[in-house]
């Protein structure tokens, strides 16, 4: 869920009227193997429009990022496109990719996803195409249909690089396939369900918490990150889900299962990242350099920071974590910790084919995997010019 235009900003403090940060404690975890619930509910549950099961394409879907200097600007007009920001105001929240020689690292990630995809499809016998295209640089949506469609590849699952629910991870996609489809109207766009709780997505991060566990200091708080929204951006994706809608419960549900599995009896809350727009409009919060500081005042030594919200370790990651976060943390005396981001490891691959074959041979929901009571999610509705469905985002 990545916006390449969210910038390093300088510390505010927190409000005052702000909820307080959502703190657990991860109960003894019993040896055994972990629970695929049920889902409790099953809203949505049923395929809205035509189920299309004879897919000939798979379409990694993702954000897009600079790979030089001079990308830099142009990328990001197109991350701000219509809200009138001028080129000056761009510069300034450009830092992190001109530190970084311009070059964002998602699209050398995407390209290793892309090629590991393609690896396990075919290892598998399944004989199916890896186009990838991204939502603001090249290869752009369009080029990569264009693709597919003159190959004779009109009917793409879409494997996007998001795995919660909120209308940049799920409703902006769609309306991005839906100008791809209006402009190759033979084109049908079907997306993989979000992959919150998929053990595939989970597992990596279970790992890396245990990894991180064993080499910590006394006094250790699990400080589990995702990207900020806006608060009514949040309610909005699932107000049925409480306070922060099913974006918030999505990620909450998460950690639960991860501090459980990783890091028994030790705290944990969740915090959030790469907050941007006008300082007016409520987000949600703590961000992640409050949290540290609060946690420091506490008596806290050390914090792992466990990325839930992201597939790859791209720029807000590496800057909003790796240097922003760490500094924070440096400047307190209090030790630090970064669990990787699935990336390219090889669950997290085998599971998005699994979320494939699943779609290919229409498992029911019972039998879908998933490992916390809010999931499977249900699937979406395909895009298609012959069939517009209207669908809450």
């Amino acid at each position: 869920m990545g916006r390449a235009d969210r910038k390093r900003r300088a510390h505010r403090p927190r409000r005052h009227d702000a909820r307080p940060a959502l703190r657990r404690r991860a109960p003894p975890r019993h040896r055994r193997d972990a629970v695929l619930h049920r889902p409790r509910h099953h809203r949505c549950r049923g395929r809205r429009g035509a189920v299309v099961t004879d897919f000939d394409g798979i379409l990694l879907a993702s954000f897009g990022g600079p790979e030089g200097q001079d990308d830099v600007i142009p990328f990001l007009r197109n991350v701000t496109r219509g809200r009138g920001i001028p080129d000056e105001r761009l510069e300034e929240v450009a830092v992190h990719y001109r530190h970084n020689g311009g070059v964002s690292p998602i699209n050398a990630q995407n390209r290793a996803l892309q090629a590991a995809l393609k690896a396990e499809l075919s290892a598998r016998g399944i004989a199916l195409p890896v186009y990838w295209g991204n939502r603001n640089w090249n290869p752009y949506f369009a080029d990569a249909v264009r693709d597919a469609h003159e190959a004779g590849h009109d009917r793409l699952l879409a494997v996007v690089t998001s795995a919660y629910t909120s209308y940049s991870g799920v409703g902006q996609y769609r309306e991005n396939f839906e100008d791809v489809v209006a402009e190759f109207p033979a084109v049908t766009i079907d997306r993989l369900r979000e992959f919150f709780d998929h053990p595939g997505f989970v597992a990596p991060f279970i790992e890396g918490v245990k990894t991180a566990v064993q080499d910590a200091a006394a006094q250790t708080h699990v400080l589990f990150v995702t990207h900020s929204i806006p608060t009514a951006a949040a309610a909005a994706s699932g107000p049925e889900h409480g306070p922060g809608g099913a974006y918030v419960a999505q990620h909450l549900a998460v950690a639960d299962v991860i501090a459980a599995e990783a890091a028994p009896g030790l705290p944990y809350s969740l915090a959030y990242q790469s907050r941007s727009g006008d300082p007016r409009t409520p987000w949600l919060e703590p961000d992640i350099n409050d949290e540290i500081r609060r946690l420091a005042a506490e008596g806290t030594q050390h914090v792992i920071v466990v990325p839930i919200g992201f597939v790859s370790d791209h720029m807000e990651v590496l800057w909003d974590l790796d240097t922003e976060a760490a500094e924070t943390a440096a400047e307190l005396g209090i030790g630090f910790a970064r669990v990787s981001t699935p990336g390219v490891h090889p669950a997290f691959v085998s599971g998005l084919v699994d979320l494939i074959e699943e779609r290919l041979n229409d498992v029911p929901d019972a039998q879908r995997p998933h490992l916390t009571a809010l999931g499977p999610w249900p699937d979406h509705a395909p895009v298609s010019a012959e069939e517009p469905v209207a669908v809450a985002r």
